[in-house]
C-alpha cells in the first residue's frame, strides 16, 4: 500500500508506531511517535493503519451564508516535547548500540544499530564500515540531543563488513551560543565474535533490551583519534631530534615473528554453537580465518598454522581454496608438522 504524508502507521519489525511527517530520501519516512520525535523507517518495514483525512480535496464550496460575527477563541496548540539542557550535558557521551532483533532465535538472529546521544548538542554523523582502503557511508545525518536514533539492519552474514568501522562526528547547537567542540573521527575494529554470544548484550539505560554498546566519545573524550593534529606532529618531531639511542639499542638484532596457532575448532572459537548449523558454524569458521588472514597480511615471514582437524575435509578445502586464489599473491602454504598437529593443520607463510 503507497504511504502518504498524514497516515497513521505501525512498525512491523519493532513496537509502536505514529504519524507520517515527511519523506526522507527514497526508501525512508518519518514518523512521529507519541512521544513528539521523528522517527525514520524504512517504508517496507510500515503497515498503514489509518490514511490521511483526504476527504476535503475534491469538495465543491458551500455557498455563502452571513454569520453573526463572534470573538475569536485561539484553539489550544498541539504539546510540544521542550528539551531542557542539563549541566551533564554539556560533555559529549556518544555511543554506537546493537541489539538483536530475535533474541529467542539468538543464533539467528538480525540486529539493529542505533547512536545514542547523551548531550545538550546536535551532532552531525557520517556512519561508515571499511573494506581495503576504501570506506562506504552507511549513514550520514543530525541526531537531536539527548535521543537515539535507529540507523539500520543487518544479518549475521553481514558481520565481515562491520569488523573495521568508522564514525565522525561534528557537536553544535542551534540558534544559540555554545562551547566549541573538536570534531572527532573514530576508527573502531569491531570484535565480531560478541554477537555470538548472548551474555555480551547487556541491560543498559538506553533500551528495555538487553544491547551490546560500544562508547565513542566519553565526556568530550573519543575512544580512538584517528587524525593528528599538527601540534602533536610538532611535539613528536622535537621528541625525535632529541632522542639519542644507546649503542646497544642500535645493535640489537630484529626479532623474528612467531609462529601464531589459530584454532578453528568452533568450540574453541564460541561458548556454545547451539542452535547452529552446519553451514553456520563453517560461516563463522571461516569468517575467523578472513580476520587472521587479512591481519597478518604484508607481514614478512610470519608463520601461521590454522588448526582444522581431518573430519570430512570441508573446512580444509574451503580454506585451501581461499589460499589459492584470493591470498595467492602474499604467501605459501604446506601441511603442518605431523609430529605436533598430525593430519589436521595447514601452515601459511607470509611473504
Amino acid at each position: 500500500m503507497k504511504i502518504n504524508i498524514g497516515d497513521k502507521v505501525r512498525f512491523l519489525n519493532s513496537t509502536g508506531g505514529g504519524t507520517v511527517t515527511a519523506f526522507h530520501g527514497k526508501n525512508q519516512v518519518l514518523v512521529e511517535d507519541e512521544n513528539g520525535f521523528d522517527v525514520p523507517v524504512l517504508t517496507a518495514e510500515c503497515i498503514v493503519v489509518g490514511e490521511a483525512d483526504r476527504r476535503m480535496e475534491n469538495k465543491e464550496p458551500e455557498p455563502y451564508k452571513p454569520v453573526a460575527v463572534q470573538k475569536e477563541t485561539k484553539q489550544p496548540e498541539k504539546e510540544k516535547f521542550i528539551f531542557v539542557e542539563t549541566p551533564q550535558g554539556e560533555r559529549l557521551n556518544v555511543s554506537l548500540a546493537f541489539l538483536p532483533t530475535d533474541p529467542k532465535s539468538f543464533m539467528q538472529s538480525a540486529f539493529e544499530t542505533y547512536f545514542v546521544n547523551e548531550s545538550n548538542y546536535w551532532l552531525f554523523i557520517n556512519y561508515m564500515n571499511g573494506s581495503n582502503n576504501s570506506w562506504t557511508s552507511r549513514f550520514n545525518g543530525w541526531i537531536e540531543p539527548d535521543t537515539k536514533i535507529f540507523i539500520e539492519e543487518f544479518e549475521k552474514s553481514e558481520l565481515i563488513d562491520y569488523e573495521r568501522i568508522c564514525i565522525q562526528i561534528i557537536a553544535l547547537k542551534k540558534d544559540k551560543p555554545f562551547s566549541l567542540k573538536n570534531p572527532a573521527s573514530i576508527e573502531l575494529r569491531l570484535d565480531t565474535v560478541k554477537f555470538y554470544k548472548l551474555h555480551c548484550f547487556t541491560k543498559n539505560d538506553f533500551f528495555d533490551e538487553d544491547a551490546l554498546i560500544f562508547p565513542l566519545i566519553t565526556n568530550d573524550t573519543p575512544e580512538k583519534q584517528m587524525l593528528v593534529t599538527a601540534s602533536e606532529i610538532q611535539e613528536a618531531m622535537y621528541e625525535k631530534k632529541d632522542f639519542k639511542p644507546e649503542a646497544k639499542q642500535m645493535q640489537k638484532p630484529e626479532k623474528k615473528p612467531d609462529t601464531l596457532e589459530i584454532d578453528l575448532h568452533i568450540n574453541q572459537l564460541l561458548d556454545t554453537a547451539s542452535g547452529m548449523g552446519n553451514t553456520e558454524i563453517l560461516d563463522y569458521q571461516l569468517s575467523k580465518f578472513q580476520e587472521v588472514m587479512k591481519a597478518q597480511k604484508g607481514k614478512k615471514g610470519q608463520k601461521v598454522v590454522f588448526i582444522h582437524g581431518k573430519g570430512e575435509g570441508v573446512l580444509r578445502t574451503a580454506i585451501e581454496k581461499e589460499l589459492k586464489t584470493t591470498y595467492k599473491s602474499c604467501c605459501r602454504f604446506q601441511d603442518a608438522s605431523f609430529r605436533e598437529y598430525g593430519f589436521g593443520a595447514t601452515m601459511v607463510i607470509f611473504f
